[in-house]
Parts: C-alpha cells; structure tokens; sequence
C-alpha cells in the first residue's frame, strides 16, 4: 500500500489494554494543515472537546490514539489527561504543544490511566516507521479487521497520496459512527479547504454508515497534510480542489464500507431489517416500515407504499408486492454482500448507505462489553473473561456455535493463520528435534531435521474442501527431489516437518501422510511405510493382513474405511497409481514394528499393493 510522502505510523502495547496494542502514533515530519469532523453527540468525549475548539489549524505534527479508554464522561479530570498526554508527546517529539492532538476509544466512564502513556511515550516515537500497519492495528477495539486505505491521485502535475487508518464497528449511526479515522496526505492544501473537502467526504461516507443505530461519544476523523508531494497550495474551489476532494471522498468511501463489512451487510439501521437479511428473507415491509418510521420522524413528505424495493437486482415490490423465485432470491440473499435499493419516486437525488445484519459475532462481542470491564490495581482497564462470568443463555449460545463448527469440518483439520504459526513451530522446533536426537543417539545414523519449506523442499498452495476454507492448511504442489537425493547421497536420514510454502509466501500446515505419499512417488521409492496409532486396517474388527488397491477402494466405496483412516487411505491409493509398488500400514505403538515388517514373515499390520 501506498504511503503519503513524510508521515511515519506507530503502534505498540502501553498496558491500557492487558495484551494487544492499544497505543497509536501518526506523525509528519514537518507541520500539516489539519481538519476534522466530530461526533453530535451532546456528550462528547474530552479528546473531542479539546480538538474540536482547535481545527482547522495549521502546523499540526501528530496524533496520538489510545485504545481501551474512551476517555469519555470523565469530567475536568478527562481535559487534564488530554493535557498531559500532549505534553507528552510534544516533549519526545521536540514539537509545540498546539501540534499534537489526541483520540480516545473504549470504555467509557473510566479514567484515562494518562501516566501508562507518558510512560510508553519514548517506545512509541522510537517505532515510528513508514508503515501504518502497527498504528492501525493500535486504535482497534470491537473490531475483526484491520482497516487501511490508500489513493493516489495527480495534481498540478505530482502524485498526491492520500492515506487512511481507522476504527469502528459497534455504536454506528449516521452523522459519524463509533469510530476513529486519520487521513494523512501529502497534499499542499489550506486548512480553509481540506476542512470543506472533509466535510463533503462525511456526508458521502461516514454520515452514511449504519450499524446498530446508536451514536458515540468519540467519534472523529482528522485529515492531516503536509504538502510533501509539492504541488501547488490548494486554497480556492477548482479543479485542483476537485481531484482532491474526489480522491479523499474515494478513501474515506472505502473506510466507511470497510467499517460496515467488519458486522455489516444490509442496508438500514432496522433491527427488523438486519434480521430479515441475517436470515436471507426478502422482507419488503420491514424495509418500507422503517423507512417510513424515518420519514415521519424528519417530516419527510414521503409515501412508502408508492415505492419500488428490489433485493439482489429482483424486483419484490413494487407499489403491490410482486411474485419471485423465493428459493432463487433466498440463495442469492447468502452472498456476502445484500443490495437493497428502494425506489421513492420522489425526486432525482441518490444515496446510499451499508448496514449490517446484526450477526451473532456483533451480539456476542458487545454484549458483556462493559459488565465484565474491571480496573486494575495500576489504574489500567482489564477485561474478566472467565466463563463463569457470562450469562447462561451465552454458554449455550457457545456451545451450539462450537458444535456447529464441529459438524461443518467434519473433523477435518482446520488451521487458523496464527494457530498454524504455533504448529509450525511445534513441528520444526520440537517434534522434529525430537526425533532427530532419538536417531542420532543410537550413533550409527545421520538424521537431519528439515522444514518442508527448507531448500524449497516443499511447495503448497492453500486447500479448499468442498467450498469450505480451512485456514492455513495446504496441499502438496511439488517436491524438490534433488534436495533430497543430496541429502540421502551424503548419508543423512532426513526428518521432514510437513510444512509447505505457498507461491504467496505463506506457510501452509499439511497432513503428514499427504506429504510423505508426494515424497515417496517424488524420489521414485519401491515402498510406502506408515506409522499409525491402529492396529492397520480394520473390518468389522478383525485386521486385514494383505489387500491390493482395488480391494482399498472397494472398502473406502462401502463404507467400512471412515474418518481419517479413509484419507490415509486415498493418499495409499494415490503413491500406488503413481509408481510406488507397496504400502505397509503399521501400529506404531508396538514396540518394533518396522523391524518386524522388515526382518521377519509374521503378519505386521496391514500390507497393500498395487
């Protein structure tokens, strides 16, 4: 993503929230003109108050954004804390103190612990960088996803970078929601007329944005601009100020959908509505109902009955309802995103606004929000996440969604992208270590513990089952035979860990046994040995000693061969269609089954040929 030339982004962890970052910093390297909107909510938080008085301005240099405090409602204690961290960072980025503004999002009522800021004031400067993801990542609180955007546009012959960070998800209502955003550009613009594009972008964007209908106590969006991009002052209306005001309406755009799509994928802030969506029903009156419900309550002079409502491009009413394909428009209504368009027949102006459903994750995420907020001995805010401390219709709630996720996968593996950080680690750092040391400590062999993803060894790509996405689990792509021949020509026993790299360069955890079925035909070998923790493979209870591939497959077609045995099973079939001659299937927990398989006649698990 593209940055604004001469601004540099921080985010780090102060201790206001127990364990994620919650601290940002947005600094230009020389002074800005700066704007802002605010919320209009009449109880506006202290942050807002000192900012609202002070822009547009000029020779701004910073904000600084804390997470995990609203700084809201907290009186003339609230101002003073403002103060202080100002001061703050002020003195670490040797700048006036009239250059720096602050933000506040989290709980409300609490006061700010201001001291943990000043006290992580010299780390944050220190990891100012020009890369806005920290800083980002700093100002989150409900939110599932990080928000970022960026927009280049040419004026008066130079690139202008317009760059934006921001916040929000829950307490989103039009005329700003709950949420924070910087926009920082690169611009030369007076503050007179980046205050006057701000404005306009908010009535296209964030005044248009509807979540749960209720209004926050700290919203705000600054634009800071340095003029490092060295075009010529914007002051006056023309085209100048036009591509501007077109690029920074295009930003903050996305930012408002991007606030929407982290609960959000209706069209109104109805609760009748979002369920209607939530559950794909194409529910014309609910629509018409809350729309006229608006309508009289601002004095609109609007007929909804006259109207044409229309769901995913079909037509459901129109001044009468319409006859549909229910089941057709039902599916379409589970895509990820809703259209709505209501026709008013009123007039010719347009507009349009992104809403959400009121999904599960919004209810469970806000609603022990606040009862389950302690502070903490250091004056910080911490959250009491035990289970016991949730209501009992939520520990249902938990357990059917647990449940149900249990069901969708099947059992199959499914690995999230942190969850398969930890594996991977697991399988290089410990259990590929683990082993290694048990072979070498007999003396005699040479083994080597390798990363799939060491030498290229193995390549992945992301696995997808049956249209389901299951993380960071992958699939085998090729094997690089000629690192393994090396290894196995020098005398070394190689240990590999069954991690692949993907051609987008991430990681990708991989079922063992699909890796060494892509080893064994990729180096050519004669026999497949599998260790397993059963006896080999079962009919009605009793072991099969020896079977061909057709006889597998004939198990696998009447059922008898399920679970993760059936996938052992397909990846046995896949090495024997592709060369390999045997596969011996053995109960790894008895002691000396290889050998048994290799040096005796006895019947050691179960033996399959081609």
């Amino acid at each position: 993503m593209k940055l604004a030339k001469g601004f540099l982004w921080a985010g780090i962890q102060a201790g206001i929230k127990p364990n994620r970052k919650d601290l940002a910093l947005v600094y230009s390297e020389t002074p800005c003109s700066a704007a802002g909107c605010f919320t209009q909510n009449l109880a506006k938080a202290a942050p807002v108050l000192d900012a609202e008085k002070r822009l547009p301005a000029e020779q701004l240099r910073a904000v600084v954004i804390n997470s995990g405090n609203a700084n809201a409602l907290t009186g003339p204690e609230g101002l003073e804390d403002v103060k202080t961290v100002c001061e703050a960072a002020a003195k670490q980025l040797r700048i006036p103190l009239s250059a720096v503004l602050t933000a506040s999002t989290g709980v409300i009522g609490v006061r700010l612990p201001a001291h943990k800021i000043v006290a992580a004031m010299p780390a944050l400067s220190a990891s100012l960088k020009p890369d806005a993801m920290a800083a980002a990542e700093a100002i989150m609180t409900t939110d599932t996803r990080v928000k970022l955007a960026s927009r280049t546009v040419a004026i008066g012959g130079k690139d202008v970078t317009l760059t934006c960070i921001c916040k929000g998800s829950g307490m989103i209502a039009p005329s700003l929601a709950t949420m924070i955003a910087v926009v920082a550009t690169d611009c030369a613009i007076k503050p007179h007329a980046l205050a006057e594009a701000l404005q306009q972008a908010m009535r296209r964007s964030f005044n248009a944005l509807t979540v749960d209908g209720d209004m926050s106590t700290n919203d705000c969006v600054f634009a800071l601009a340095n003029g490092a991009a060295g075009n010529a002052p914007i002051a006056d209306p023309g085209p100048s100020l036009d591509a501007f005001s077109a690029a920074l309406d295009d930003v903050c755009r996305q930012m408002a959908k991007e606030i929407a799509l982290d609960l959000a994928k209706a069209c109104a802030g109805s609760s009748l509505v979002k369920a209607a969506i939530f559950g794909a029903d194409p529910n014309w009156g609910r629509v018409l109902a809350s729309i006229g419900a608006r309508a009289g309550t601002a004095g609109y002079a609007i007929e909804p009955a006259e109207a044409r409502v229309t769901v995913q491009d079909v037509a459901v009413y129109d001044r009468a309802p319409l006859a549909y394909d229910a089941s057709v428009l039902k599916a379409r209504m589970r895509e990820p995103e809703v259209r709505v368009l209501v026709d008013l027949r009123r007039g010719e102006e347009k507009a349009q606004a992104w809403g959400c459903d009121l999904s599960y994750d919004y209810v469970k995420i806000n609603a022990d929000y606040t009862s389950l907020i302690v502070t903490t001995p250091d004056g910080g805010v911490a959250k009491d996440d035990r289970l016991s401390n949730y209501s009992p219709t939520f520990k249902v709630k938990l357990l059917v969604d647990a449940l149900g996720y249990i069901q969708k996968f099947s059992g199959t593996r499914c690995v999230i992208k942190y969850g398969g950080a930890a594996i991977e680690m697991v399988l290089t750092g410990s259990v590929n270590t683990e082993l290694v040391t048990l072979l070498n400590g007999n003396g005699s062999a040479l083994a080597v513990g390798v990363s799939g993803k060491d030498g290229g060894l193995i390549r992945a790509r992301k696995l997808m089952q049956e249209g389901r996405d299951l993380g960071q689990v992958g699939e085998v792509t090729q094997v690089n035979r000629d690192f393994l021949e090396m290894l196995l020509q020098q005398g070394y026993v190689p240990v590999i860990s069954p991690v692949g790299l993907g051609a987008d360069g991430q990681s990708y955890n991989i079922n063992a046994d699909n890796v060494a079925a892509e080893v064994a035909v990729a180096i050519g070998a004669q026999k497949l040995i599998y260790l397993s923790d059963v006896p080999g493979i079962l009919k009605a209870g009793e072991l099969i000693g020896q079977l061909t591939a057709a006889d597998l497959e004939t198990l696998i077609d009447d059922g008898t061969i399920v679970g993760g045995m059936k996938a052992k099973a397909k990846s046995i079939l896949k090495v024997l269609s592709a060369g390999v001659h045997s596969v011996h299937l053995l109960d790894g927990r008895v002691p000396h089954s290889i050998i048994g398989e290799l040096f005796t006649d006895n019947g050691v698990g179960s033996w399959i040929r081609a």
